[in-house]
């Protein structure tokens, strides 16, 4: 018999380094090849056969609503959580422990992204259930992490929350799976320096009683998109699988080369596109290139200019201004060239001064 499993997934947190794109919407809802971030996680977590979603929002409440709805697009059905403040990982789940009942539970933070999705990890903790379940990765610097410790068989044997001096380079993945086990352990630890309740203390608290708390090593693709740089990234990543589509218009000066997809409602004049690059319903591009690894939300303006390696919000413009490459471009934005100034020099110069300028 499979057990009943449910899922919290995180959509709370200030977003502070995505700002300023976060100053005016969710981190979990900036677009990856013109979908929110947050919706790859939901699709996993449905194709992973789990249907009762527990969402902790915080500030950005509404939105996150009005994107998700009750979750019926997704084939599942989302309970709302509100988060006053957030007071970290483990104090999520504490204020769902009614909702969670004494349900297994995976746990999913909205702002990550793991390429093939979370089903095996699902399926391999219904098959032995241990205590907690972590994901781990390899990566180049710790320091910004949660820290996993194992011993020589592979046991999980301690676990540090971003430390200046790391044991591995084995960081965890924003998924994790719990048995209620974990909610004696959220209520006995204390919050960090950071003034939060760590979820790795909760877990070293289940190591330290000797419960079982296993962890998987992922080889696959895995990112937290907290910055722009991570953000450009995974929309290369998820680019890089698209199907050629052009159900847009297309004019005999254009071309588009590669896998690129053209939404309804879309124009291409006397453009070059070339994939992967997808451009949104809407969309008018006029006298432009658009480069590889680009994805261009709905009603945008592009003309007389050159994209690449970028993300645009939707309802911007850039008109005119040359070569734009690794950047991302939020929502209602207009790009225009600087206006023209005279050339001069400005000078204050004290006694006996020498001065060469080249005109």
């Amino acid at each position: 018999m499979v057990s009943q499993m449910k899922a919290l997934v995180l959509s709370g947190g200030a977003g502070t380094r995505l700002r300023p794109i976060t100053h005016t919407s969710a981190k979990q809802l900036v677009p990856v090849a013109n979908k929110p971030v947050l919706f790859y996680g939901l699709e996993s977590i449905a194709d992973a056969g789990i249907t009762d979603v527990g969402m902790i929002v915080g500030d950005t409440a509404e939105e996150i609503e009005n994107a998700v709805g009750d979750g019926s697009k997704f084939g599942l059905q989302v309970t709302y959580i509100p988060q006053e403040k957030p007071l970290g990982l483990a104090h999520a789940v504490l204020i769902a422990r009614d909702w969670l009942g004494d349900d297994d539970f995976v746990m999913y933070l909205g702002d990550n992204f793991i390429v093939g999705g979370i089903t095996g990890l699902v399926d391999e903790f219904r098959r032995h259930r241990p205590d907690a379940q972590i994901l781990l990765t390899r990566v180049a610097d710790p320091r910004a992490f949660g820290v996993a410790e194992l011993d020589d068989s592979g046991q999980v044997i301690g676990l540090e929350e971003k430390p200046d001096n790391p044991k591995s380079d084995l960081a965890l993945v924003g998924v994790y799976l719990f048995t209620p086990a974990i909610h004696k352990a959220v209520r006995a630890i204390k919050p960090s320096w950071r003034g939060e309740l760590e979820i790795t203390h909760a877990i070293q608290h289940l190591i330290d009683n000797r419960a079982d708390v296993r962890s998987t090593i992922i080889h696959g693709y895995w990112k937290d998109t907290g910055n722009v740089v991570d953000m450009l990234e995974v929309n290369r990543t998820v680019l890089e699988g698209v199907e050629r589509r052009i159900d847009g218009e297309v004019d005999d000066r254009s071309e588009t080369i590669g896998r690129v997809v053209i939404e309804p409602g879309a124009r291409i004049v006397n453009s070059r596109i070339v994939g992967p690059a997808v451009i949104g319903s809407g969309t008018v591009v006029s006298d432009s290139y658009v480069g590889p690894f680009t994805s261009i939300a709905e009603n945008c303006r592009i003309s007389d200019s050159e994209l690449e390696f970028s993300i645009v919000l939707r309802d911007s413009s850039i008109d005119g201004v040359g070569r734009i490459e690794s950047s991302l471009i939020g929502r209602h934005v207009e790009v225009t060239p600087a206006p023209s100034v005279p050339s001069a020099h400005r000078l204050v110069l004290g006694d006996h001064s020498k001065v060469q300028i080249h005109s």
